[in-house]
């Protein structure tokens, strides 16, 4: 048998009988929504605080704000660590009461 006529017939071999992949293409995987954040977002224009964390992407916070318009805020912000160990201890408290 001819190498190349060999080597085509195991390719398609391997293609048929071979799994389909699960895994989404690499520039979806890898793609994080925060690229840049930002530090100094007045607490009063924020209208909703959106919370992301996927394998890839670091920890990522998405404040939408009263304009309509969504930052990326830095999660090692102040406010936010405070915020964040607020609704922690609450979410704790309301477990405990039930």
């Amino acid at each position: 048998m001819d190498m190349k006529l060999f080597a085509v017939v195991a390719v398609l071999t391997l293609v048929t009988y071979a799994p389909p992949s699960q895994a989404k293409p690499i520039s979806l995987v890898e793609r994080c929504y925060c690229r840049f954040t930002v530090s100094s977002v007045p607490r009063n224009i924020i209208r909703e605080l959106r919370f992301i964390h996927t394998p890839n992407c670091p920890f990522q916070v998405i404040a939408k704000l009263k304009s309509k318009k969504e930052v990326c805020v830095n999660p090692e912000v102040a406010w936010l660590q405070k915020y964040l160990k607020n609704a922690i201890n609450k979410m704790k408290k309301s477990k405990e009461g039930h």
